[in-house]
């Protein structure tokens, strides 16, 4: 196989150039990272669980209409993704009081929000991407005002259908980060589309009765087990690997 050109490495994904013109190969890494990158390591089988998991959430979202970078799963590990223009915010959207909303807002974590709240986020590691409002992002044009009420909407039915999705395997779905891009057709019409991952290091996920966490919480407070809560998601959703839990490994990137 040729060598294929690498773009660009972050956290937990190497993105390489696509085999198709204007598409991307997104592969999953085992890496792990939390507190802006100030304590990391490594989730044995992390990116073999959170390319299937991705992309069983994702083509659901494709199912009702919500447009994705998602074109098909590649292999164990990579995915064949619509080449797109991000837009450099991340979108939060909480359902319950968790993490940097509690520790901000004095909030008890765990407690239910009256409504679901969207956040957005200022992409820059520098600045450990600040919470920022939508005056801030029109007046630096980061995205425009209907750059953002396509992504708020968006978001929204994400929320609608994740909460119903995981509910039904009885996971409580408290928060999670979404991340949009701008995707020209090939007569130039541009339309944003759901990018990067859903998987359980962009959402919190808590089991409906224990609220045990089954997600890169439980690395980021060193709670231990986190293969296993990554694997306890991926069994309730009903695609964990036939090969087991011992084989998570999968396959390695071709350069």
């Amino acid at each position: 196989m040729a060598r294929r050109r690498r773009i660009y490495e972050g956290k937990a994904k190497v993105l390489y150039e696509g085999p198709e013109p204007g598409t991307i190969v997104q592969y999953f890494k085992d890496d792990a990272s939390a507190f802006n990158a100030q304590k990391t390591g490594v989730i044995s089988g992390k990116g073999v669980l959170n390319n299937r998991i991705s992309e069983y959430v994702m083509l659901r979202l494709n199912e009702i209409g919500i447009p994705t970078h998602f074109v098909r799963r590649l292999n164990m590990r990579e995915q064949l993704v619509h080449e797109v223009e991000i837009i450099p915010l991340e979108v939060v959207v909480r359902n319950v009081a968790a993490g940097t909303m509690s520790q901000r807002l004095g909030i008890e974590e765990g407690t239910p929000l009256p409504r679901s709240i969207v956040e957005f986020y200022y992409k820059n590691d520098d600045l450990s991407d600040p919470l920022v409002t939508e005056e801030h992002i029109t007046a630096f044009g980061w995205a425009t005002p209907q750059d953002l009420d396509d992504m708020m909407a968006l978001a929204l039915r994400v929320n609608d259908f994740m909460v119903g999705l995981f509910l039904g395997v009885d996971i409580r779905l408290v928060d999670f980060k979404l991340e949009f891009g701008r995707w020209y057709d090939d007569n130039d019409y541009m339309r944003i589309l759901l990018a990067d991952e859903i998987t359980p290091d962009s959402c919190r996920l808590w089991d409906i009765k224990t609220n045990e966490k089954l997600d890169k919480d439980r690395f980021r407070r060193d709670m231990g087990n986190v293969e296993e809560a990554y694997q306890e998601v991926a069994r309730r959703l009903g695609i964990l690997p036939d090969a087991g839990p011992q084989d998570l490994k999968g396959t390695k990137s071709i350069n």
